[in-house]
């Protein structure tokens, strides 16, 4: 079954009062930065903070009444879980959702929380849908895929019949690319209305399964690999996604983890917005220059979601400060006489530089009993300034060693 601009309009009418309308603000600090007229949808806004409410909400309003008295189950990691979890709930339809072992904790517990059985099973998506259509014969219960459905893809696309009331003179559209069923829906219904304007997809170099796709001319599966963007770890695109999406998106570009991670630490900084790491994709393919011709031109980011774990997000921040030598760590041997350490103090705060943390190491600096190395880590302004330090430190007299 092929997604038309007709189901997608279909689609609005069905979730419309049920599905939060995003705002799309111009953010002028991001412009600054980019360089480039930016506007966020801010569908991180959903009640359950992600775009995958609007699929959810239209897949289980378009169940036969036998089938939605039985029930439904997805494997998902979590965003998707959480559309149906709370849509599911809001329409009596029993939910069960199969989430693999490294899906955010914060998105298990919300899931149980809204009512919906949740099940870890297998380490990565293929083994959680493996386990989920084992229940789902098991049990009849419906498969509602979460990023390969029709009826998803169709609620997903109503994402871009917003954008383009909102900003009307937009000229891309930047989408994270995870299994495709957003990037599809959003591409037909632009090609559709508003050919000129590109559709580019930004993947994170540990998941990018569809740049696999493109040179393999269909689907593949790639391996795992760690991704501060959960929401993007899929091995496999959707095939009805990417038959969709392959000759509709005009550019997909990758990204690599430390531009997401600067990229979340940009949104909290700069817009006072929490995104998860699939969501800030589109501005790190911008901050990282992977889309120069987009410069001076008017930009939408899909900022797809917000639900980053806490404990994730402190290593994300930390990450993003040494990234932006805002944080910097190096070792400096010191007399461990009185004085020794004030003197690397004082010569530390003279820089402008602020201490964080000063660890001794007396076990391994080296046969003279009196040294000591000292592990520094600072709080700087930036990589000149961390170079300035370095200088400081050297022209008296201290080995520093990164």
């Amino acid at each position: 079954m092929k997604v038309t601009l007709a189901e997608i309009h279909a689609a609005a009418r069905r979730i419309a009062g049920k599905v939060t309308v995003t705002p799309c603000p111009e953010s002028i600090p991001l412009g600054e930065i980019t360089g480039s007229r930016v506007f966020c949808k801010l569908d991180n806004l959903q009640r359950t903070g992600s775009f995958k409410e609007r699929g959810a909400c239209n897949a289980l309003r378009c169940l036969p009444v036998a089938a939605a008295r039985r029930g439904v189950i997805a494997a998902s990691a979590g965003n998707h879980a959480l559309g149906l979890a709370y849509h599911g709930r809001l329409l009596g339809i029993p939910v069960t959702v199969v989430m693999p072992g490294y899906a955010p904790l914060i998105k298990v517990t919300t899931c149980r929380r809204l009512g919906a059985r949740v099940v870890i099973g297998g380490e990565d998506f293929a083994q959680a849908r493996a386990e989920a259509d084992r229940l789902a014969a098991a049990e009849g219960l419906s498969y509602i895929h979460g990023f390969d459905d029709p009826a998803i893809i169709a609620g997903q696309g109503t994402l871009a019949l917003e954008i383009l009331r909102q900003v009307p003179d937009v000229d891309a559209i930047v989408c994270p690319i995870g299994g495709a069923g957003l990037i599809s829906g959003l591409a037909v219904a632009v090609k559709a209305l508003k050919p000129r304007v590109q559709v580019i997809g930004v993947e994170s170099r540990a998941t990018a399964s569809f740049t696999a796709a493109l040179r393999a001319g269909h689907p593949v599966a790639i391996p795992r690999a760690p991704t501060l963007a959960d929401g993007l770890a899929v091995l496999k695109v959707g095939a009805l996604a990417f038959e969709l999406a392959r000759g509709r998106v005009d550019k997909v570009v990758r990204v690599d983890e430390s531009y997401i991670a600067q990229a979340i630490l940009r949104m909290l900084e700069l817009e006072k917005i929490v995104v998860e790491g699939a969501a800030a994709a589109p501005l790190a393919a911008l901050m990282a220059g992977r889309l120069p011709d987009l410069k001076g031109r008017t930009v939408v980011l899909v900022t797809t979601g917000g639900n980053i774990d806490p404990s994730i997000l402190s290593r994300v921040i930390e990450k993003g400060l040494v990234h932006d030598g805002r944080q910097s760590r190096f070792t400096v041997t010191i007399s461990d006489r009185p004085g020794g350490l004030a003197r690397l103090a004082r010569l530390i705060a003279d820089s402008g530089a602020s201490i964080k943390d000063l660890a001794h190491d007396r076990a391994f600096s080296g046969p003279d009993v009196s040294a000591v190395n000292v592990v520094c880590t600072v709080e700087t302004r930036d990589r000149l300034h961390i170079a300035a330090l370095h200088r400081a430190l050297r022209k008296e007299g201290f080995s520093v060693r990164v």
